[in-house]
């Protein structure tokens, strides 16, 4: 589905954004922390006090209420020559735990040191299964 040539520039980036929407269609847009494995992107929920009064994170319910999402990995460069862009389509679900959530854990883990001094272990874990791909511009480095 993503081209090897799109995948190395995903794999290159170090933020996604990630795009959500509630049951009314309202967007969200967040910067994310990623790891691509195969054709699913895997983001965590890291142990920062994101959370409004107990409810869970907008991401996950908008995910809860309306699983289709797009996640986009650009590049700026002055020199527009050298812009590129990666947007993933796909059905995203909300794992809590077995052995896919532990295996994504310990990806995110190797891709980001800082999760390291973070107790992510029993955080969920958001798996993007990757149904669409487009993207544009320069994608080699």
């Amino acid at each position: 589905m993503i081209s090897p040539r799109e995948r190395h520039f995903v794999d290159r980036q170090r933020v996604g954004h990630l795009a959500t929407a509630d049951a009314s269609a309202m967007p969200h847009v967040v910067p994310v922390c990623f790891s691509l494995a195969d054709d699913v992107v895997y983001i965590t929920i890291d142990g920062k006090p994101k959370q409004d009064r107990g409810r869970p994170l907008k991401r996950l319910r908008n995910i809860s209420d309306n699983p289709q999402v797009a996640i986009v990995f650009d590049r700026y460069d002055e020199d527009w020559r050298r812009l590129a862009w990666v947007m993933l389509h796909g059905r995203a679900e909300i794992l809590t735990a077995g052995i896919e959530h532990d295996r994504a854990q310990s990806l995110l883990r190797s891709r980001y040191r800082q999760l390291d001094a973070m107790q992510i272990e029993k955080l969920p874990v958001i798996a993007i299964h990757i149904e669409r791909v487009a993207s544009w511009g320069a994608l080699a480095p």
